[in-house]
Order: structure tokens, then C-alpha cells, then sequence
């Protein structure tokens, strides 16, 4: 009897401390971020569903299995030294503060499609060391010009997205700064300061699986200047962005991340991605497909320089994808505050020419419509 209840005793300890060790929050370091030749496939719906973003704090259960996409995307991760031009040169062993560890191809940032710059690709150029996981640049590629390197001001100044290692409730920021020129065409520049607070852990659930998890939140406050064509310069100060990440051991990007953005006083979900396998894109939605009809387009066909524009069935948030016959993502582009009337600049579609399919994802429903691009 004595030796079946050490025994009982003895699975108890056991059972004691995997409960233990099960409740015991995560930590992330550089492992834990991309690698070269990732590539890590999200879904993405302006939709969130599942435990309210104000759930936070020490051993937490958060259920989002009830997200269904509108759309996919694949993030591409590689060495430095396949990059164009002389990007390899700018950000590799002889970057100094610029050096870059990993890149990433990346579709054309809002501010840029806003802005008209002719830019047809853009780089993402990040530092991987044991104490940061920092943006250093990027890099554009500018018809008739070549690849264009775009620097912070300073090492400084640097987007400092984590520090490692991070762990639950750390707390740090970062100030950056950097600018892109395009002679006689447009200049820009970018402020941002970001703070970043590690307000939760416990068990994160999405329709990828189920993970423990570490929640980071980065609250974006961003100054935009931009000068079109020699003109003064107008600055604008965007709306404060939140980006609610949940981060997993090895698996290189947030399992989820929910952006917001700070309108009229409220807190307005922009866009939500999470890790995910290949699904097919006629059944992710579960949403209404709209007719074409709802839908216009024009003029079509579109060319080359000229801006794309849509008559919407209804106002607010609007998610735009386009792809081409292969599935290749042309772009993404997230209109947070659609009025009835948007507008694609032509600089979207890059130097792509040829028969596009456009994705247009509204509050109501879907339409995907055919675009030729002469």
C-alpha cells in the first residue's frame, strides 16, 4: 500500500509541474523571426470575430476560430544579395548601420499609391541580432532610374520592431525617420514613433490552430510630408494605428495580427491576418458575392497611366486586390474610409500590362471584376 501511494504522490508531482510549465509564458527572441527563403502564407478579412481585443493580461484563452478570409496573400523572405541592382551592395557587408540580415518583396505601401510615386517594386530590408529585429530601409524600383536605396536618418532612427528577448509586460519604444527623393517627380517623408507593450500571454486559437502565444501591441503615431513634382509639401498626420500581435515560438511573422485605426475617437479594425494554409479562393468568403452590377469600373480598358476608378455599392471600409492570370498578387490596398467614389492610381499596377482580375471586398458583400491594362 505504501508504494501505491508514492506512486499516486509521484503522478501527482508529475501532472503538478506539466501544469505548471503549461501556464508559464512564452519568450520570443531572434529565433523566432523570419528566415531566408520563408515563405509564410496569411489570410486576411476586414472582419474580426471571436474574444474582444480589450481581453489581456497573464494566462489568457483567445478564440478567432470563427475567421473566415476574403483574401491571401504569401510573404517571401530572402537573402540580401538577390535584391536588384545595387541593393546588395547598400545594405550588405558594406551597409555599415545598414547592413540587413533578410529582405522582403513586399506590395507598394498606401503612402506610395497615394502619393503616385513610379515605383513598381518595393523592398523590405530588417536586421536580425540578438538584442533587435529592426527595419533598416528599403528599397525601390523606379522605371527609366534603377533601384533606389531608402535609408533611415540615422542608426537611430531605425524602426525598431522588437527587442529582444521579449517577454510578458515589457515595454519600449522607438523613433524613426526616413525619406525617399525621385528627382522632378515626388518626395516623401516619414516620422513615426512606436511603442510597443507586451500586455498578454496564454493560448491562442485561429483556423491555422491552436498556439501559446505572447500579445504585443504597437501603437503607430505616423507624419507623412509629401511634395509632388517640385510643388510645396503638404503633412499629414495619419490616424493613430494599433497593431495587435499575437507572436508563437518558430514561426517567423504573427500568428495574427489585427491592425486598427483611431477614427473620429473610436477604434475601427482596418485589416486582420493570421497564418494559414492554401485555401481556395471561391470559397472564403462567407460573405454575399455581389453582382457586377455593384461594382463599376472605369474606363476600361485602363491605360498604363491612368488612375483606375471604382463607383462602390456603399460607404466604408474596402479591401482591393489584384492579381493577374497566374495568381501573382499585383497589390493590396486597404481604403479603412471609402466614400462611394475610390480611386486606384496607376502607380498600383506598376509596369504590369495585360488581363488583371480586381477583388473588390465591401462590408456588404464581394465582386471580383476582369481588368485590361493597355
Amino acid at each position: 500500500m505504501r508504494h501505491c501511494y508514492a506512486g499516486f504522490f509521484a503522478l501527482l508531482l508529475t501532472a503538478t509541474t506539466f501544469s505548471v510549465k503549461a501556464q508559464t509564458p512564452i519568450i520570443i527572441d531572434r529565433n523566432d523571426m523570419p528566415n531566408t527563403g520563408d515563405s509564410l502564407r496569411t489570410s486576411e478579412t476586414l472582419t474580426l470575430t471571436g474574444t474582444a481585443l480589450t481581453q489581456t493580461g497573464a494566462n489568457q484563452t483567445w478564440n478567432y476560430s470563427g475567421l473566415r478570409p476574403v483574401n491571401q496573400s504569401v510573404a517571401y523572405y530572402s537573402g540580401v544579395s538577390s535584391t536588384p541592382g545595387v541593393l546588395p551592395i547598400v545594405f550588405g557587408v558594406l551597409g555599415g548601420m545598414n547592413r540587413a540580415t533578410i529582405a522582403n518583396r513586399q506590395p507598394l505601401p498606401a503612402v506610395l499609391v497615394e502619393a503616385g510615386i513610379p515605383i513598381t517594386e518595393v523592398y523590405s530590408f530588417f536586421n536580425e541580432s540578438a538584442t533587435t529585429y529592426r527595419q533598416v530601409g528599403y528599397g525601390a524600383d523606379i522605371p527609366s532610374i534603377g533601384a533606389l536605396p531608402v535609408f533611415y536618418q540615422s542608426q537611430a532612427l531605425q524602426d525598431v520592431l522588437y527587442r529582444f528577448p521579449l517577454v510578458y509586460q515589457q515595454r519600449d519604444s522607438s523613433n524613426s525617420d526616413f525619406s525617399v527623393n525621385v528627382p522632378g517627380t515626388a518626395f516623401l517623408r516619414e516620422k513615426q514613433k512606436r511603442v510597443n507593450n507586451a500586455d498578454g500571454w496564454g493560448t491562442l486559437t485561429t483556423p491555422f490552430g491552436t498556439f501559446e502565444a505572447l500579445r504585443v501591441v504597437s501603437t503607430l503615431q505616423v507624419r507623412d510630408s509629401v511634395s509632388l513634382q517640385g510643388q510645396p509639401g503638404a503633412a499629414v498626420q495619419r490616424p493613430v494605428m494599433k497593431q495587435y500581435k499575437w507572436l508563437a515560438k518558430n514561426q517567423g511573422i504573427p500568428l495574427l495580427q489585427v491592425i486598427t485605426q483611431l477614427v473620429s475617437g473610436q477604434e475601427i479594425v482596418s485589416l486582420v491576418q493570421y497564418r494559414d494554409i492554401y485555401r481556395r479562393q471561391p470559397v472564403l468568403s462567407t460573405q454575399a458575392q455581389l453582382p457586377e452590377t455593384a461594382v463599376a469600373i472605369y474606363p476600361t480598358p485602363v491605360g498604363t497611366s491612368e488612375s483606375l476608378r471604382l463607383t462602390l455599392p456603399a460607404s466604408g471600409p474596402v479591401a482591393l486586390t489584384a492579381t493577374d492570370l497566374a495568381g501573382r498578387v499585383l497589390f493590396n490596398y486597404t481604403i479603412p474610409n471609402a466614400s462611394r467614389e475610390a480611386t486606384v492610381p496607376a502607380a498600383a499596377f506598376g509596369a504590369f500590362r495585360g488581363v488583371a482580375m480586381l477583388r473588390v471586398q465591401t462590408e456588404t458583400g464581394v465582386v471580383v471584376r476582369r481588368i485590361v491594362r493597355q
